[in-house]
C-alpha cells in the first residue's frame, strides 16, 4: 500500500474524501500578482516607490524589462500547480518604438503583449490601476485631491483601466477582476476626515459611470488601515470601501495585510458573502503591520481557506495573492506564496464540512472539539504530494530554481 493509500484510508476514517479533494483543488483558480517579479517597479516610470508601497532587499536577479519578467512568471508558473490567472497593475505597461502614454491615457493596445503572453498559455488577466508612485500623486493624495486637476487625472486613469480590462476579458475569454486600490492619507491628523471622502466617492462614481460589461469585468474596491506616510488618516478605509461597495453593487475585497493586527479576514468572510453575489481576496501575510511578506501554511492562511470551503463558496470568491519580497529569490517567493495558499484550500477540502456542522448544530462541542484536533495530525502532506504528482510536479522546487537562478538570474546586470 502506498503512502497516499493508507492517508486515503486515515482521512476516510475521519469522514473525508482525498479523491474529491484533489479533483476540486485542480479546478480553483488562483489569480498571480505580477509585482513579485520586479519589486513592483513597473515598465512606466523611473520615479521611486511610493504611496504606502516599499520593497526591502537586494537580492540579484530582479526582472528589469517585459522579457525577463515573462520568462520568470514562465518559470513560476511552471513550480505552481493548478489553474492560475495573471494578476497585471497598469504600471506594467508595454511601450514600443519610442512611443509613451501617461496612465490618464493608456489603451489596450499597451497592454497587447500581455494579452498575447496570456492567450498562448490559456489563461485569463486580472488588473489594477496603479495609483501609486508617480508624480500626480499630490502630497499623498489622488483620487481624494482639492487639485481638481489632480482628480481628473486620476479619474481618466480609473476609465482607461476599466476599458483595458474589459479587453482582457473579451480577449482570454475569461472575466477579468479590476481592483482598485489608492493610498490617500494624510500622516498626521486632518482637520477634515469627511471632505477627502467625499471627493473620492465623487471621483469613483464618475469613473464607474462609463459603460462596461459586468459578465466580463467584476470591479473591487480595496481599503487599508494606514501607509507610510500616510499614519494617521487613510481616505479609503475599510468602512468607506465596503459601503461604496455595497452601494455601488461592487465586488468587496479583502487583503489580509490592510485591518489591524487583532483583526482576521477570516471571520469576515462569512457575513460578506450573504451581501455579495461574489468577493475577493489578496492572500499575503502582514508582519505588525501590512508588511506583504511571502504566503506561509499559517493558521490564518488556513482560516480563510476553511471559510471559503465551508461557506460553498469556491465558486463565490476571487482568489488573488499580493505579496512583494526582494530579500530572497524571487521566484520562490511567487512559488512558496502559491503553493501554500493551494495548500491551505486542500487542508480546508478535507475536512468532513457537514459532519463538523452536524455536530456543532447538535451542541455536541466535545465531539467537535476531538473531531478537529484528529484533522490536525492527519498525514495531510501524503495527500498533497499526491495532488503534486497529479499535477507532474513534486515537492522539490527549490532545485529547480536554483539552476534558473545560477543559468538566468546571476547573468543580469
Amino acid at each position: 500500500m502506498t503512502r497516499y493509500e493508507e492517508a486515503k484510508k486515515i482521512y476516510a476514517e475521519l469522514g473525508s474524501d482525498t479523491e474529491s479533494a484533489i479533483e476540486k483543488l485542480r479546478e480553483i483558480c488562483i489569480s498571480v500578482h505580477c509585482w513579485q517579479g520586479d519589486d513592483v517597479g513597473g515598465f512606466d516610470s523611473k520615479e521611486a516607490l511610493s504611496g504606502g508601497i516599499q520593497t526591502t532587499g537586494n537580492y540579484p536577479g530582479k526582472a528589469t524589462n517585459p522579457d525577463q519578467l515573462m520568462s520568470d512568471i514562465d518559470k513560476a508558473f511552471s513550480l505552481i500547480p493548478g489553474k492560475k490567472k495573471l494578476n497585471l497593475h497598469a504600471s506594467y505597461a508595454i511601450f514600443e518604438d519610442g512611443e509613451y502614454a501617461n496612465r490618464d491615457a493608456l489603451e489596450p493596445k499597451h497592454f497587447k503583449k500581455w494579452v498575447d503572453f496570456a492567450k498562448e498559455r490559456g489563461i485569463g488577466i486580472d488588473f489594477n490601476p496603479t495609483y501609486f508612485s508617480h508624480p500626480m500623486v499630490k502630497d499623498g493624495l489622488t483620487l481624494s485631491s482639492p487639485d481638481d486637476n489632480v482628480r481628473r487625472f486620476w479619474i481618466d486613469h480609473g476609465k482607461a483601466c476599466i476599458r483595458i480590462g474589459e479587453y482582457f476579458a473579451s480577449e482570454t475569454g475569461y472575466p477579468c477582476v479590476i481592483n482598485f486600490w489608492m493610498p490617500d492619507g494624510y500622516k498626521d491628523l486632518p482637520a477634515d476626515r469627511i471632505g477627502p471622502r467625499a471627493r473620492m466617492k465623487a471621483s469613483l462614481d464618475e469613473i464607474l459611470s462609463i459603460p462596461y460589461d459586468r459578465t466580463k469585468v467584476y470591479i473591487t474596491l480595496e481599503s487599508k488601515v494606514f501607509g507610510i506616510g500616510v499614519e494617521s488618516y487613510t481616505v479609503g478605509s475599510a468602512e468607506f470601501a465596503l459601503s461604496y461597495s455595497i452601494a455601488n453593487s461592487l465586488t468587496p475585497l479583502m487583503d489580509n495585510g490592510h485591518y489591524h493586527p487583532t483583526e482576521v479576514v477570516s471571520d469576515k468572510i462569512s457575513s460578506l458573502l450573504l451581501f455579495s453575489e461574489k468577493i475577493a481576496l489578496h492572500v499575503t501575510r502582514g508582519v505588525r503591520w501590512d508588511s506583504d511578506h511571502v504566503v506561509l501554511f499559517d493558521d490564518e492562511t488556513k482560516e480563510i481557506a476553511k471559510e471559503i470551503v465551508r461557506s460553498d463558496a469556491l465558486d463565490r470568491v476571487f482568489i488573488a495573492t499580493d505579496y512583494f519580497d526582494a530579500s530572497i529569490n524571487r521566484i520562490s517567493a511567487w512559488v512558496t506564496g502559491v503553493r501554500n495558499f493551494s495548500k491551505a484550500l486542500l487542508y480546508a477540502l478535507l475536512e468532513p464540512k457537514n459532519e463538523l456542522k452536524k455536530l456543532q448544530e447538535s451542541a455536541d462541542f466535545t465531539a467537535l472539539m476531538v473531531k478537529m484536533e484528529a484533522l490536525k495530525v492527519a498525514p495531510f502532506g501524503d495527500i498533497w504530494n499526491e495532488f503534486l504528482r497529479r499535477e507532474g510536479m513534486s515537492d522539490d522546487y527549490l532545485t529547480e530554481i536554483k539552476d534558473y537562478e545560477q543559468k538566468i538570474l546571476e547573468e543580469r546586470k
